[in-house]
């Protein structure tokens, strides 16, 4: 199987972009001639905007104004002047920054996803957003926030660079290395108008969101949108003002994107252990079982309990996806399943060993959200994406993955499902014990979510989402995490799922 890393150091960001699980190969990522440029994209139907006319920009300078002309010799100027160091951010960056600030997003998630631990007395303390220091440092950046944190990374970017594209072609214009042939251009010119400045766009939106979602990186996140907005006049891409149009819009999206997050309900969902006992309480009066957490010491609460209450983008209420009622404990298909299990764990082959180890996705880790995001990059770079087309791919397959993963939680928490180390006598996994319910997976819904949007994006490579997808699902019944049940069950979830998003994506126009 094939994947794609994009290499990932929060501190000292890579340029190589690893790949591949089975191949010893590696990708690079550079700047590229776009497949196309979709003139027409500020037509396209954004997700939080009503059109990409509803943030305003003024008009800019001819190019033949004074104005202008002492831009480009400001430009000229930073150029001649220019750092080796300079020179190296300029490359980083590239003429695709929407890959690069999600790379920095999977980082950040990777650095974030530790589970905090016992305090002396072995209680447990939550990380705090009003005291992101902590201790614990905030945030846990778990699977379910994950999915979160890179939907309204993405969907801002990709609303705001409609917004972009709007005034781009109904302004028309060029870039300074078009203006004064004594201007080089670094990247490979795709010839799309220069105002407003799409990186700018990218930089303040990815800074606003991200330092939101990860408060203690505001330094960080402030450094890296500067020179990402210094390298775009150091490539010869835009001049100050083309900036100052792109940033304007930036701000403006990444507001309106935290605004709704800022009611979706997440600040909710770590619920405290009154209400997760009273969702244990209700599911063993429905169904007769309960799930146990056998940590040690055991945390109070599970992870999340009222994540399945969070705002959906597309699904319209988790009733809809919610999956059927697993089989009870002691029947005919749990026996069979038990049977399944045991044999896995007494037939551990490397095959299914390597396959549970590549699916882990655990702490420390991107998690399943961000692995899929790194596939996602891969066939981006394949089929030669724009930047626009780049935020589109991410924004629909991430809000699919948040929905998916509000669905699956809610199953979680309804069913409140026992896992196989709790119903069989002396199992024991290879993958550690998760700290929430078992049906369904959430590897499983998050992957079909995916796979599911990725073959809309791209029909072609369809077979091998799908198969990765199933692959992802399976690994978590050989690590002994999850009944086969949760993980079928969980595939068609995550399918169902993301037909909700697709179907909002085929209406966007980008497809006409």
């Amino acid at each position: 199987m094939k994947s794609y890393k994009l290499s990932i150091i929060v501190v000292v960001i890579s340029v190589l972009v690893s790949c591949n699980k089975d191949l010893n190969t590696e990708l690079t990522y550079e700047s590229y001639e776009f497949a196309g440029i979709d003139e027409d994209a500020g037509d396209w139907n954004p997700i939080l905007l009503a059109s990409g006319s509803d943030i305003s920009v003024d008009a800019p300078a001819a190019t033949n104004s004074a104005e202008y002309q002492a831009e480009l010799s400001e430009v000229k100027s930073k150029i001649a002047s220019m750092t080796p160091d300079q020179k190296k951010k300029v490359d980083f960056w590239t003429n695709n920054s929407v890959l690069r600030w999600n790379e920095i997003a999977l980082g950040l998630i990777a650095k974030y996803n530790l589970i905090p631990g016992p305090n002396e007395d072995e209680s447990y303390t939550l990380p705090d957003p009003s005291n992101p220091a902590g201790p614990p440092p905030f945030p846990f950046a778990h699977p379910p926030y994950a999915s979160r944190a890179l939907a309204y990374l993405s969907v801002a970017q990709f609303d705001g660079l409609i917004a972009a594209w709007h005034y781009k072609f109904e302004f028309n214009r060029p870039a300074p290395y078009l203006v004064d042939s004594e201007i080089p251009n670094t990247y490979v010119s795709n010839g799309l108008p220069s105002y407003p400045s799409e990186g700018a766009v990218l930089a303040t939106t990815a800074r606003k969101i991200l330092t939101a979602m990860f408060p203690l990186e505001a330094e960080y996140l402030s450094k890296l949108e500067q020179e990402h907005l210094e390298s775009l006049i150091l490539a010869g891409e835009n001049v100050p003002s083309d900036l100052e149009a792109g940033i304007k819009i930036g701000e403006e999206i990444a507001t309106i994107a935290l605004s709704r997050a800022a009611n979706d309900g997440m600040k909710n969902a770590q619920a405290p252990k009154a209400v997760s006992d009273s969702l244990r309480a209700a599911a063993f009066e429905r169904f007769g079982w309960q799930w146990e957490n056998l940590e040690s010491p055991v945390r109070p609460v599970g992870l999340t309990p009222l994540f399945g209450k969070v705002k959906m983008w597309n699904v319209p209420n988790v009733e809809a996806t919610r999956p059927e009622i697993p089989p009870a404990p002691g029947s005919e298909i749990f026996q069979k399943d038990i049977k399944i299990l045991e044999d896995y764990a007494d037939n551990v082959t490397n095959e299914r060993r390597r396959i549970a180890n590549y699916w882990q996705d655990g702490l420390g880790t991107y998690t399943p959200p961000g692995h899929w995001n790194d596939i996602a990059g891969e066939y981006i770079l394949k089929y030669k994406m724009n930047v626009i087309r780049t935020a589109r791919t991410f924004a629909y397959m991430n809000m699919a993955i948040m929905d998916g993963g509000v669905s699956c939680w809610d199953a979680k928490y309804y069913y409140y499902y026992p896992r196989p180390i709790q119903m069989i006598k002396d199992f024991e996994t290879i993958a550690g014990t998760p700290n929430f319910p078992s049906y369904t997976s959430g590897h499983s819904v998050f992957s079909a979510a995916a796979a599911s949007v990725l073959t809309y994006i791209f029909p072609q490579e369809g077979e091998i989402f799908n198969e990765w997808a199933e692959e992802a699902a399976i690994s978590r019944v050989y690590g002994g995490i999850h009944w086969t049940f949760d993980a079928t069950v969980g595939t068609t979830q995550g399918r169902n799922v993301a037909e909700y998003t697709i179907n909002a994506a085929k209406i966007d126009g980008a497809d006409n």
